[in-house]
C-alpha cells in the first residue's frame, strides 16, 4: 500500500501542486516568524553584552528623572549621585574607574527644522572623556567630543540624515526653546533606541546636567573593576560607599545584561506569538484546501479504490494509504516551506534595515533544530489533519462501487447530522457572542465568533444554494446559457463549493472586522475631539514628555491669543490615604471654560473658580468622592491642606479624572514641574499666521509640536490606518493560499468535468462560452464566500465594539460602505483571476479526447 500512495502522488504530482504550495506558504510563515525572531534575539543579545562587557557595578537613582522624561525636572526624594559620591567610588580599592552618567530628551532639528529620528528615541547624554580624551562608550568616527556649553556630538546616523559636517551649526532642543551649538564630532553607539531609528546628542558633563538634573548630579554611576577584581566584592565596597535611600540602587553589571537579555527574549517572544498568530490563521485556510483537494481525488478515484477493495484491501489499508499519500505531500512541502522562510526571514531583514531604516543589528543567521523540526511537524501535520475526514470516506468506499466512475452522493443522514452540527454551534455561538457584548467580556466574544464561524463553515453547503441563486437571474440575462451553466454547477457539489468558499471567507471576515472596528473608532474620536475640545490649539512634547513651564508664558504673549491654560500633573494624596498618590490635572480655572466643554452631571461647572475641584464619574464611584466632600491633600512640598469636591463630570467626558485649579495646586509643584500640554484659543480661530506664531513663541522647538483639531483627527485616523495596514499584510497569506484553493478547485473540477465539457463542446458551445462558464463558476464562488465573511465581519465587530464602549465617549458601530463594496469587488476580481489558468485549460480541451475520457 506504500508504493501505492507513492505511485498515486506521483500520478496526481499536478493535481496536489496547489495544494502543496498551500502547505508551503503556511509552513514558511512558521519558519521565517522562527528564524527571523531567533536571529534577531540572538543579535540583540550580542549588542546587548557589548553594552555591560566593561561595567562591572552599576548605582542608579529612581528619583534622578531628567527633563522630559518626568513631571519633575529634579524631582530628588533621597541622596543624589553627586561628584562627590562618584569620586569616593573611584577611590575603591577595586574600581579602575568611575563614570557618572546623565541623559534625558533631546531633539535634533535638521536644516529645514524638522526633527530628525522618531521624538521617543531622541536621547541626550553627557560625553566623558578619559585620559586620551575620548568616552569609549561612544567610539569618535570624526572630530572630537564636547568641551563646553556650546558644543555638541552627534551619532554618525543622525548627522547623516541632518547633512551635518564637522563645524556646522545644530539646532537642538529639549523642552524649552531651541539651542545653536558647533558639531565637533561624530560618534559610534549601540544605544538600542538610536539603532531603533532615534537619535543621539552628546553634552559635555555640566552642560547636560544643567539640561537634564543640576549641578554636579548624576542619574547613574557605572564602575569599571580593576583586573582580577570579583564584582560581587566591589559590589559590597560599592554599596557601603553610597549615601542610604530607597532611590539609590547598585547592582552588577551581569545583573543588568542578564535582566536585558530576559526582557530581549519577552520582547522576542512577544512577536513571535503575534506573528505565529497569523501563521495559524494561513495553515487554518490551508486545512480547507488540502481536504477539498484529498476529497476530489477520492472522487475521481472511487473506481480504482472500489477495485483494491475488491482484490482484497481492508479499510484500514485504504485509509493507510491516503493518508501515507498526505505525509508524502505535507513532508515535501514543509521542506519547501522551510526554505522559504529562510528567505522570508533574510528579506524582511533587509526591509527593514534598507527602506524602512530600522538598523537591525547585526549578526549571523540563527536557524535553530528546534524551528527545523517545528516546520516539518507543522506542515506533516497540517495536512494530515486535513487529509483524515476523505481518508475515511475513502475507507468505506464498497467494492461494487468498481462498477461507477462516478463520486457517491453523500446519504440524506450524513446530511441531516452535518446541518444538525452547524446549527447547534451556530446558535451556541450567537448566544455566546450577544452574552460577550452586553457583558463587555472581550473573551467570550471571541469565543463566540470562533463558534459561530464554524458552525457556519460546517451550514455552508446549507446555505451555498440560496444565496447563489440569488445572482442566477442576472447571470442567465447577461451570459446566457455559460451564466446558466456556471450556476449549476456551482451549486451540484455544495461541499466543494463551500470548502472553496470557506478558505476566503476567514480572509474577508478577519479583514472586514478590522476595518469595521478601525472605522468606528476613527468616528469615535473624531466626535469626542469636536464635542470636548473647545481650543484651537493644542501645544505638547511629540513623545509625550514635559514642557518646560516657561512655555506657558510664552505663548500666552503671543499676538492673536486670546485665552491659553497649562495643563500640569501634579500629584498628591487625597482623603488621607497616604499610601496613595492622586494625580490631580491643574488648569487654569479662568480660561479653562473657554478652551474644554465642561459638562457637568452634579455640582456647579463654576466649581474651579471657586478652588474647588472636579471629579469625573468613573473616579468619583471609585474613590467614593460625593459632591461636597472636604478632602484633606497633601502637597508633593509636604504641605498640607483641604480641597473640596466642587462637581462630578459626566460619565463619557474625556477630560482629566480630577482638575484642580493651578492657582490652588501649582504653587505646591516641585521646582520645574513640567507641564503636559497647552491649550490656546486664537482671538480669530485657527488661522495659519496663528499657527506659526505658536511654533515661534516655542522657540522652534523640533520636539515641541503644535496641533489644531483637524491634526489631532488626522494624527489618530493615521495611527488606526498603520495598524489596520499592518493586519492586512499579515493576513494576506492566507488570501493567498484561498485564491489558490480556488485555482485548485476549479483545475480539478474542469479535469473530473472533461467529458461534460466535450459534450457541451460537441452540441454548439465555443471556446467563449466555455471559458465564460469556468469563470463565472469561480466568481460565483468567490463572491458566496465574500459575501459571508463580511456578514461574519460585521457581527463580530459589532459585538467587539460593545465591549469597548465604555472605553471610548461615543463608541459605535459604524459600517464603511465604500470599504465593504471594495472588499466585495475585491472577492470577484480573486475569483475571476484564478479562474483564468481553469478556464483557458477547459477551452483548449479536445472534444474528441475529452469525450473519450474516464
Amino acid at each position: 500500500m506504500f508504493r501505492t500512495a507513492l505511485r498515486n502522488v506521483m500520478a496526481h504530482k499536478g493535481r496536489l501542486l496547489m495544494t502543496m504550495l498551500a502547505v508551503m506558504l503556511g509552513t514558511a510563515f512558521v519558519a521565517g516568524t522562527l528564524v527571523f525572531t531567533d536571529t534577531m534575539g540572538q543579535a540583540l543579545r550580542t549588542q546587548n553584552s557589548k553594552s555591560y562587557a566593561d561595567i562591572a557595578v552599576t548605582v542608579s537613582d529612581s528619583s534622578a528623572v531628567g527633563r522630559g522624561y518626568d513631571h519633575g525636572a529634579d524631582s530628588t526624594t533621597g541622596p543624589a549621585l553627586t561628584e562627590d559620591t562618584r569620586k569616593k567610588i573611584a577611590a575603591l580599592p577595586g574600581a579602575a574607574e568611575a563614570r557618572g552618567v546623565v541623559s534625558g530628551f533631546a531633539g535634533i532639528a535638521d536644516k529645514k527644522g524638522a526633527l530628525i529620528g522618531n521624538g521617543f528615541s531622541t536621547t541626550g547624554t553627557n560625553y566623558v572623556p578619559g585620559a586620551d580624551g575620548t568616552d569609549p562608550r561612544y567610539p569618535l568616527v570624526e572630530g572630537r567630543g564636547p568641551k563646553d556649553a556650546a558644543e555638541i556630538a552627534l551619532d554618525t546616523r543622525t548627522a547623516e540624515k541632518g547633512g551635518f559636517k564637522v563645524g556646522d551649526t545644530v539646532r537642538v532642543a529639549v523642552n524649552g526653546p531651541v539651542m545653536r551649538l558647533k558639531l565637533t564630532g561624530t560618534l559610534h553607539t549601540n544605544d538600542p533606541r538610536v539603532m531603533a531609528g532615534g537619535s543621539l546628542a552628546a553634552f559635555d558633563g555640566a552642560t547636560a546636567q544643567d539640561l537634564y538634573l543640576s549641578p554636579g548630579r548624576f542619574a547613574e554611576l557605572d564602575v569599571k573593576a580593576k583586573p582580577g577584581t570579583d564584582d560581587a566584592a566591589l559590589l559590597t565596597a560599592v554599596k557601603q560607599a553610597l549615601p542610604q535611600g530607597d532611590n539609590i540602587e547598585a547592582r552588577t553589571g551581569r545583573e543588568l545584561a542578564a535582566e536585558q537579555d530576559r526582557m530581549i527574549a519577552q520582547g522576542t517572544k512577544i512577536l513571535s506569538t503575534f506573528l505565529m498568530g497569523f501563521a495559524a490563521i494561513a495553515l487554518f485556510v490551508g486545512i480547507f484546501i488540502i481536504a477539498n483537494t484529498f476529497t476530489m481525488l477520492v472522487a475521481q478515484r472511487t473506481r480504482e479504490l472500489a477495485l483494491l477493495r475488491a482484490v482484497g484491501a481492508t479499510r484500514r489499508q485504504i485509509t493507510r494509504s491516503v493518508k501515507v499519500e498526505a505525509v508524502l505531500v505535507g513532508l515535501t512541502a514543509s521542506v519547501g516551506g522551510l526554505l522559504a522562510g529562510v528567505g522570508i526571514a533574510v528579506g524582511l531583514k533587509a526591509l527593514l534595515n534598507g527602506p524602512l531604516d530600522a538598523n537591525l543589528p547585526d549578526g549571523p543567521l540563527v536557524i535553530a533544530p528546534t524551528t527545523v523540526l517545528t516546520a516539518l511537524a507543522v506542515g506533516v501535520l497540517v495536512t494530515l489533519v486535513a487529509a483524515w475526514l476523505p481518508a475515511r470516506r475513502a475507507s468505506r468506499i464498497a467494492p461494487v462501487a468498481a462498477m461507477s466512475a462516478t463520486e457517491q452522493p453523500a446519504t440524506q443522514k450524513s446530511l441531516v447530522v452535518r446541518n444538525t452540527v452547524g446549527l447547534l454551534f451556530s446558535v451556541a455561538g450567537l448566544g455566546v457572542l450577544a452574552a460577550g457584548a452586553s457583558g463587555k467580556e472581550v473573551k467570550l466574544v471571541g469565543l463566540g465568533a470562533a463558534a459561530l464561524l464554524l458552525g457556519v463553515f460546517v451550514l455552508t453547503p446549507l446555505l451555498s444554494r440560496p444565496l447563489i441563486a440569488l445572482l442566477a437571474p442576472l447571470l442567465r440575462a447577461v451570459y446566457g446559457t455559460p451564466g446558466k451553466l456556471a450556476r449549476e454547477n456551482a451549486v451540484r457539489n455544495p461541499r466543494r463549493t463551500a470548502a472553496t468558499a470557506s478558505a476566503l471567507t476567514i480572509g474577508v471576515t478577519l479583514i472586514t472586522s478590522l476595518t469595521v472596528i478601525g472605522a468606528s473608532v476613527n468616528k469615535a474620536v473624531d466626535d469626542s475631539s469636536s464635542s470636548e475640545l473647545k481650543a484651537d490649539y493644542t501645544v505638547a512634547m511629540q513623545n509625550g514628555s514635559m514642557l518646560s513651564p516657561e512655555v506657558a508664558a510664552q505663548i500666552a504673549k503671543t499676538p492673536g491669543v486670546s485665552a491659553v491654560s497649562a495643563d500640569r500633573g501634579v500629584p498628591v494624596t487625597l482623603g488621607g490615604n497616604e499610601g496613595d498618590t492622586e494625580w490631580v490635572t491643574a488648569v487654569d480655572a479662568a480660561t479653562i471654560d473657554q478652551l474644554t466643554t465642561i459638562r457637568i452631571k452634579e455640582g456647579s461647572a463654576d466649581a474651579l473658580k471657586q478652588g474647588k475641584l472636579l471629579v469625573s464619574s468613573s473616579r468619583s464611584e471609585h474613590a467614593g468622592y460625593k459632591l461636597g466632600d472636604v478632602l484633606a491633600v497633601t502637597y508633593p512640598d509636604g504641605a498640607k491642606g483641604t480641597l473640596t469636591v466642587g462637581g462630578i463630570l459626566e460619565p463619557d467626558t474625556a477630560l482629566a479624572t480630577v482638575m484642580a485649579p493651578e492657582s490652588v495646586v501649582g504653587p505646591h509643584a516641585l521646582p520645574g514641574s513640567g507641564l503636559n500640554k497647552v491649550l490656546v484659543k486664537g482671538a480669530n480661530g485657527a488661522t495659519p499666521e496663528l499657527k506659526q506664531a505658536l511654533r515661534d513663541a516655542t522657540g522652534g522647538n523640533p520636539l515641541i509640536a503644535v496641533k489644531g483639531d483637524k491634526d489631532i483627527k488626522a494624527e489618530s485616523r493615521q495611527a488606526i490606518t498603520d495598524i489596520l495596514n499592518l493586519m492586512y499584510g499579515l493576513l494576506g497569506m492566507s488570501v493567498v493560499i484561498a485564491v489558490l484553493g480556488v485555482v485548485n478547485t476549479m483545475a480539478m473540477s474542469v479535469f473530473e468535468r472533461r467529458r461534460e465539457i466535450g459534450m457541451l463542446r460537441a452540441i454548439g458551445l465555443d471556446r467563449l462560452g466555455i471559458r465564460r462558464m469556468v469563470r463565472l463558476e469561480s466568481l460565483l464562488i468567490a463572491l458566496f464566500g465574500g459575501l459571508v465573511g463580511v456578514g461574519l465581519g460585521i457581527l463580530t465587530a459589532w459585538a467587539t465594539i460593545r465591549t469597548l464602549a465604555g472605553d471610548l465617549k461615543g463608541l459605535g458601530t459604524v459600517v464603511p460602505p465604500v470599504q465593504i463594496v471594495c472588499f466585495l469587488l475585491a472577492a470577484a476580481v480573486i475569483g475571476l483571476l484564478a479562474a483564468l489558468w481553469p478556464a483557458h485549460r477547459a477551452a483548449k480541451l479536445d472534444i474528441l479526447d475529452a469525450i473519450k475520457s474516464q
